[in-house]
């Protein structure tokens, strides 16, 4: 028996702020998020070509005891924050935490890159005396599955633990599994998301694969440029979101306050390139999407896209999308405020999106001034929209050829 399947809470730290109130603001007023990368990388800046980085410049404050710090990266707290957030804005006691019944599906691109990168040095220390700078703890704070686990442990959730690990999809898949383990009755709630934190090394992978946006280095907030004509590559961002997926019936029973439904969820591979994108791979998996959704495509009233600005990406995107769904839904590029935010860009624009439904406003795609022509066959919102939208897709690409399709409904 299939079960459905509400999100009842929601959390993100992204380039844009912290918090539904100061998030949307800044999606309405058009503020971005990039900004050059921190002046301690100068250094290791004079061998990138892309100088930008969406970046989270504000405090956070984290108030976990020092039990549980000792195992936290950077993209650690980052995850135990917003599942903090997440756990107390549902009003989840520790019985249920403790239940078996609740999961986590969490994940990030490739644990913390920071600790990582300190335990290479070390290694690679000439006289071998820098193995005495390599802590205890540092495996656990870099390994891959780092942000679910600690989470389990900071929280006592002792469900099911899903740690996806795909890149760009990483947060999209995350709450795709938390849903398709709650319908099929696997668990009863699941916390889903995903982090990556801010390293230049990150910069430097897509850097050297020349997907860098280089052009607008000395004005930061006017790239990424999703399909616009004068796009010039991704951004790369750090952040981290939340939430909370439970049954519906469980939901109520609890009291719980649902601020949307998850009604459909796809992933596919392309079977071939790693990197290059593949527009039978993305129609495929928007048709999956939607028949297990049980939709439509004119059911669908707008599509957060995954947009990164690349010059072949934005193209197959655009296409795809006009192949299954012609005209009819509004589309914009999230990207665009706070650039690539890695694993956690599928979390953070389903929230995204989440607070548009809720508002009743669609916000245009930043800096998109002259759209592609080979992009021009989809309705690009660029000025921003107040209408009631009851049906949006969130769609998410990765390297290894990864694709997902997210199907969320406004709660009425």
């Amino acid at each position: 028996m299939e079960r459905r399947v509400v999100i009842t809470a929601e959390s993100a730290i992204t380039p844009i702020g912290h918090g539904k109130k100061n998030i949307f603001s800044n999606l309405v007023n058009g503020v971005s998020g990039v900004k050059n990368i921190k002046k301690e990388d100068d250094l290791l800046a004079k061998y990138l070509h892309s100088k930008v980085f969406g970046i989270i410049d504000y405090e956070i404050a984290y108030d976990f005891s020092r039990k549980f710090t000792k195992t936290l990266g950077p993209v650690s707290y980052y995850a135990c924050q917003v599942a903090k957030e997440v756990i107390e804005q549902a009003d989840l006691d520790q019985e249920l935490l403790s239940s078996g019944r609740v999961g986590i599906a969490f994940g990030s691109t490739h644990g913390s890159p920071t600790v990582q990168r300190n335990i290479y040095e070390a290694f690679f220390d000439p006289e071998r005396k820098g193995y005495a700078r390599i802590n205890a703890t540092d495996y656990l704070k870099s390994m891959a599955h780092t942000t679910a686990v600690n989470i389990t442990r900071m929280f006592g959730i002792t469900g099911r633990v899903i740690a996806s690990c795909t890149a760009c999809t990483t947060g999209s898949q995350s709450i795709g599994y938390g849903y398709e383990a709650i319908k099929y009755g696997l668990q009863d709630a699941m916390i889903c998301g995903a982090a990556d934190e801010y390293d230049t090394t990150t910069i430097a992978v897509f850097d050297n694969l020349l997907a860098c946006s280089t052009a607008y280095n000395d004005r930061p907030h006017m790239t990424p440029r999703p399909f616009d004509v004068k796009r010039d590559g991704l951004v790369v961002g750090e952040g981290a979101g939340a939430v909370l997926l439970e049954e519906y019936e469980h939901a109520r029973r609890r009291g719980a306050t649902i601020l949307a439904e998850v009604v459909g969820f796809s992933c596919s591979n392309n079977g071939g390139d790693l990197i290059l994108p593949n527009a039978d791979g993305v129609k495929r998996t928007i048709r999956m999407g939607l028949e297990n959704a049980r939709l439509n495509p004119g059911d669908v009233g707008f599509i957060s896209a995954h947009a990164t600005s690349t010059k072949v990406g934005d193209i197959v995107e655009a296409q795809a999308i006009h192949a299954e769904y012609g005209e009819g839904p509004l589309v914009t590029g999230l990207k665009s405020y706070i650039g690539h935010t890695m694993s956690s860009c599928g979390v953070i624009e389903t929230i995204f999106t989440l607070y548009m439904l809720q508002e009743g406003v669609i916000v245009p795609t930043l800096n998109l001034e002259e759209i592609d022509p080979r992009c021009n066959m989809i309705q690009h919102v660029t000025s921003m929209k107040e209408m009631d939208v009851s049906i949006a897709s969130i769609q998410n690409f990765a390297f290894g050829g990864v694709n997902t399709s997210l199907f969320i409904k406004k709660w009425i």
